[in-house]
Parts: C-alpha cells; structure tokens; sequence
C-alpha cells in the first residue's frame, strides 16, 4: 500500500512564494522544417521604415518633368518679383525727383486769355446762306514763374465753333516764352466753304441783333518746360473758350469770354 502524501508536500503544489524556484518547462525542439500554410488570401504588416520601393519608369519621368516644370516656375517667380522691385525703386526714384525739382522751381502754371476777335467771310444779311469764315484769334499768354521756360512746339490745333458748326481751324506758331514774359500769339482760323441752314442763320441774326453771338475756341499746343538746363518730357496744354462777340465783322469787339486749360502727357 502506497504511503499517502498530503498535498502541502506535495512536489506539485507550490505556493505563490516559491514561484521562483519552479522549474522551466523546457521547449520542444526547433523544426527545420517551415509548415505550409494552407491556401487563401494573407495580408503582411512591415514597418514602413523598412520598405524599399523602386518606381517605374513612367513614374520616374513624371517626377523628372514636375521637378523642371516647378524649377522654371521657380524662376519666372524670380524673374517678376525682380521687376516688381526695380518698377518700385523706379517710381520712388522719379517722385523724389519731382519733388527736388518742385521745392527748388517752384512751377506755376500759365495763364491764358482771349484778347480779340477778327471775323471775315459770314455776312448773314446776304441772301446766300453759304459762308467762308476766315476768323483772326489773338491769345494773350502769360508765364508768371521765375526760373520756368515754356517751349511751345509746332503740331498745335485751334478751332472756332458756332454751336457745332466748325467755322475754321489753324495752328498757333512755335516759340520760346522765358520767365516772367507775356506773350500775344495770333492765328488765322479759316475753313471751307459752309452752307447754313435757315435754322443757323436765323439764329446769327438774332445774335448780331442782340449784340451777343455766342461762339467757342479751343486750342492744343505741345509743350516741354525748361528748368534750368533740364527740358521735361512732352505736355499738352488744351484752352477751352466761350467768347460772345457783338457782331461777325471785323470790328467784333469780345463781350465776354470764359476760359480753362489743362495739362496732360502729349500722346
């Protein structure tokens, strides 16, 4: 009869206390061998870190054309900012220069005035209601500045207008006005010959009868200012004149006139 154990004894029971002297169970031998999976479908985790790709060769020309496409844009970027920054230092450069030039000059701007008016060629008593206006204009201009010359160059244009009929059209000579001068200049303004309506001419008799015929005068000139011995880019001075005369002779004596001018760049 087998002598009985109690399980406290027993070489199996361990307490909590003596796991550290348990025996290790020792593992089965490594197998060669690989087993075979059996068919189906496996999806494989790897680390990114070690996943090495090749691209194909479409791809490998594909990035070849962005990378010089985005290195050509590269520098039509470069290319722009560039000419952003020279037009910036440019126009900061030509304002400076504009007020150098305005604080050492000080420029005034002229003054212009219609002074006479000499028309020949419209007789509105005559039955014949065709007319040939040839109209004498005398301008009075004035250049009050100190250090400003004024050249007024040849490709100038003056017209007289009765409402808007052209009655004749001409230039004002070229010349040279220095500082502190007044100046007249006089054109002859003639124009073709002009068939009146009855409408027109009943409306000059009118007007001579009242003594206030009222007509309009515009004239265009190039000019450059000279400051010192510097000469400015090309301006165009334009007069605008509503002048009433008494009577279309000769002996028209200006009743009243109203006149403006501007400047702007001769082009």
């Amino acid at each position: 009869m087998a002598d009985r154990i109690h399980p406290r004894d027993s070489p199996l029971t361990m307490s909590p206390n003596d796991s550290s002297e348990m025996p290790l169970k020792p593992l089965p031998p490594f197998s060669p061998e690989k087993p075979v999976p059996p068919p189906g479908t496996y999806v494989i985790q790897i680390p990114k870190d070690q996943v090495y790709r090749v691209p194909p060769p479409e791809n490998s020309r594909r990035f070849q054309q962005y990378a010089r496409r985005k290195a050509g844009r590269g520098w039509c970027r470069s290319c722009f900012c560039w000419f952003l920054l020279l037009l910036a230092v440019f126009v900061v450069l030509i304002g400076i220069t504009g007020a150098v030039l305005y604080l050492v000059f000080k420029p005034e701007s002229p003054k212009y005035n219609v002074t006479s008016f000499a028309i020949k060629g419209i007789n509105v008593s005559s039955p014949t209601p065709t007319i040939s206006p040839v109209i004498d204009v005398s301008v009075r201009a004035e250049n009050p500045n100190d250090k400003v010359g004024i050249y007024y160059g040849k490709d100038s244009s003056a017209s007289v207008y009765y409402s808007d009929i052209l009655l004749g059209n001409g230039a004002i000579p070229a010349f040279y006005q220095p500082s502190n001068n007044v100046t007249v200049l006089k054109a002859a303004l003639k124009g073709p010959a002009i068939d009146l309506t009855s409408s027109v001419l009943k409306a000059l008799r009118n007007g001579e009868k009242k003594g206030k015929v009222p007509l309009k005068l515009t004239v265009e000139v190039p000019v450059k200012l000279k400051l010192g011995s510097v000469k400015t880019w090309t301006l165009s001075v334009k007069v605008r004149c509503v002048v009433t005369v008494d009577k279309l002779t000769t002996k028209a004596k200006i009743v009243s006139k109203d006149c403006d001018y501007s400047w702007k760049p001769w082009w």
